[in-house]
């Protein structure tokens, strides 16, 4: 009976992913309440009346229940994307617990996932989407946090984990329009169409595109977005199946860097003062995207898909920020500074599947090769007598001295190739037991120049990453683990713009991420999950101790916690989505960082997550969702604080018919002040205060 389970569920979540020929997916039908806040759940008509089970593939890169990945793994699915009006990815990960936001410099997504920051380790449909902007949600059909080191599935960076968005994709023999307008209390609004279209029977195209424009409560803040992204899918046979992708992307808004500390703490009174300049204080980015994959089923066992992208990402962005205050006055600098980046990657994966009686064999083998060319220059504000920092008054309106952009400063250059090859199997024996077993090979290749200089930078990496993990599963639905992962990155940073003669003579950083865990699908649609970890970063560049004034790389940080998930549909008529993070982290051995003994950078101990739908009657809902952040340092110095906070949302729903629907999103339900993110001592963002936006559906 186990086998034919098994089989079921490999089933279900191959045609979900992807994984799945179309002879198969013909035979899925979809079930689950209207909302589902766990990945659609599929049931399999065949050899079982029917088998639920949640999408777990982008963990493995193969067919696998997610009760089955030995890893912390949330999701925040389109549904719930579209009950709390979320368009941004910063605004959805504030629902993840174990996730931290950083202000990004006002310019671009940067986290913090499990105390490890991070501006590049984002995917796309599982590739490498790593530019610094802003991604958005309105062709993405989920968002998934995969946490914990483990690069044989991702490859180098992700210390602390990734964060994977699902494309939307035309679905072949459907067609629908789905149109979304709303406006908030600040007069923001965002205008969005979903358009899907058969053009043959074995031919779908669909169309998303949004036009969004910004404002909030802070001065001088607004902008605008412009983004349209068609896809298309092919049934080339019956077991073979093309998509392909094209998505741009066009924002242009004010940075906003926040606010400056005073004794320790964000400054009284400070929250909508904008200490920046008027015209100057502005990023413009434009993303292309293209990407193509292509999936076909040679037989009941054996599956291959490939995948193509190709990335274009030209940005400028320029500001005026504070560097502190006494109180009286403020000091500030500036700088403007231009980045363009070209991507590209190819990917292809083989899934074998063997099925020998008491053992089961899942394989996966994969190569992955990419090309990256990056360049970036800046040029600092000069303010009178050539000086690249001022001081002016403190006020409600910040008047920044006269100044000009001054020559180039920085001037980077580089050219980055990979090449990986990964093998993992899927062990299951008797049942009741699974192995998760592999390793990934990859080799990296950086060449930098400094042009300013002609300083030549190189360093060539070749590492052999392993993933190992323990699953037993008293029955089908419950799954214990115990996992061992490790992940590197190189000493460039995680933007690869530059590496020193110095750096490139270091080996890369070491993450190595150790987990046990609980998940049981309690019942079809509504998934809880445990887990303890640790996680140590090693290989940290240091002074060295014996004061020879050289650099060594001896130093290290260290991560521990827990974290708790119930995910999905608790009663017929209540959907949410729990979490509730503990992290404890501080560096172990002196660092660039800081000294032994510091506690990491905004890492609160606490953080609290709950996002809850009640339908009332068939035509009215609510919603509430409920945020709560323990205190956190702003920086690894220790000396600014970020407040511990609370923050409350509200939600409420009327449906008019089957094709229109209304809805009213409430934040900061009790207008807290809080500061939820900062970059430095002296970048602290504060939230916004109450606000509302009122949006409008339809469905045809």
């Amino acid at each position: 009976m186990h086998h034919t389970l098994r089989r079921a569920a490999l089933l279900s979540s191959a045609a979900l992913a992807g994984f799945a020929s179309p002879a198969i997916a013909e035979t899925v039908a979809e079930s689950g309440p209207e909302r589902d806040y766990l990945p659609e759940e599929i049931v399999v008509i065949g050899t079982v009346d029917e088998y639920a089970s949640e999408d777990g593939s982008t963990g493995t890169k193969t067919p696998t229940p997610l009760v089955d990945v030995p890893q912390t793994v949330t999701f925040i699915t389109e549904d719930q994307l579209e009950d709390q009006s979320i368009r941004q990815l910063g605004e959805a990960l504030r629902y993840v617990p174990g996730v931290s936001l950083e202000t990004g410099e006002g310019h671009r997504d940067e986290i913090f996932i499990r105390g490890q920051e991070t501006t590049a380790d984002f995917y796309l449909d599982g590739l490498r989407d790593d530019a610094q902007y802003y991604r958005p949600l309105y062709n993405i059909a989920r968002v998934e946090v995969l946490k914990g080191a483990n690069a044989l599935i991702f490859g180098r960076g992700g210390g602390g984990g990734v964060v994977n968005r699902v494309s939307k994709t035309a679905k072949v023999g459907d067609r629908f329009f789905n149109g979304d307008a709303s406006v908030d209390t600040f007069g923001a609004f965002a205008l969005l169409a979903d358009v899907n279209q058969s053009l043959s029977d074995n031919v779908t195209i669909r169309l998303n595109g949004t036009y969004e424009e910004f404002n909030n409560d802070r001065d001088l803040y607004d902008g605008r977005f412009i983004g349209i992204s068609p896809t298309i899918t092919a049934e080339l046979g019956p077991d073979t199946r093309l998509t392909a992708t094209y998505s741009y992307d066009n924002d242009s808004r004010v940075v906003d860097r926040g606010i400056p500390a005073l004794n320790g703490l964000p400054l009284p009174g400070a929250t909508e003062i904008f200490f920046g300049a008027p015209g100057f204080n502005q990023t413009d980015a434009e993303v292309h995207i293209l990407r193509s994959r292509i999936e076909h089923e040679f037989n009941g066992s054996l599956s291959a898909n490939a995948s193509i992208q190709y990335a274009d990402y030209d940005k400028i962005y320029a500001n005026i920020l504070p560097r502190g205050t006494d109180g009286t006055t403020v000091e500030l600098s500036g700088y403007q500074d231009a980045q363009t980046r070209q991507n590209l990657i190819g990917q292809a994966n083989l899934v074998w599947q063997v099925d020998t009686g008491a053992l089961e064999n899942t394989f996966l083998f994969g190569v992955e090769a990419s090309t990256q060319d990056s360049r970036n220059t800046r040029s600092n504000a000069i303010f009178a007598g050539g000086a690249t920092r001022t001081t002016t008054a403190l006020a409600d309106v910040i008047a920044v001295p006269a100044f000009s952009l001054g020559p180039i400063i920085r001037d980077r250059n580089s050219e980055l190739s990979t090449f990986s090859a990964y093998i993992q199997d899927q062990l299951s024996i008797g049942g009741h037991v699974e192995i998760v077993a592999g390793l990934r090979y990859e080799r990296f290749d950086l060449e930098t120049v400094d042009a300013l200089t002609g300083t030549p930078g190189n360093r060539v990496d070749e590492e052999v990453s392993p993933r190992v993990a323990l699953i037993l599963k008293p029955q089908e639905n419950i799954s214990f683990y115990a996992s061992y992962a490790e992940s590197f990155l190189p000493q460039a940073g995680d933007q690869f713009f530059l590496i020193s003669p110095t750096n490139a003579t270091f080996e890369p950083e070491k993450f190595t991420n150790y987990e046990i865990g609980a998940k049981w699908s309690v019942k079809p649609g509504l998934l809880a999950t445990a887990s303890i970890f640790r996680l140590e970063r090693s290989n940290t560049r240091a002074t060295d101790p014996n004061n020879t004034g050289l650099t060594v790389l001896t130093g290290e940080s260290r991560t521990e916690g827990f974290e708790i998930n119930l995910i999905g549909e608790i009663t017929p008529d209540w959907h949410a989505n729990l979490g509730y993070t503990y992290l404890d982290g501080e560096i172990t051995s002196a660092s660039s960082f800081g000294v032994q003994g510091q506690r990491l950078q905004q890492l609160p101990k606490h953080q609290i997550s709950a996002w809850n739908r009640f339908d009332l009657s068939e035509r009215f809902a609510v919603g509430l969702g409920v945020i709560y952040q323990d205190e956190q340092f702003a920086s690894f110095s220790n000396t600014v604080t970020l407040p511990d906070y609370w923050r409350f949302d509200a939600a409420f729903y009327y449906t008019l018919n089957d094709q229109v629907a209304f809805q009213v999103n409430i934040e900061n339900l009790f207008d807290e002040t809080y500061f939820p993110s900062a970059h430095g001592d002296n970048n602290i963002q504060p939230a916004e205060p109450f606000s509302a936006r009122f949006g409008v559906r339809v469905k045809l």
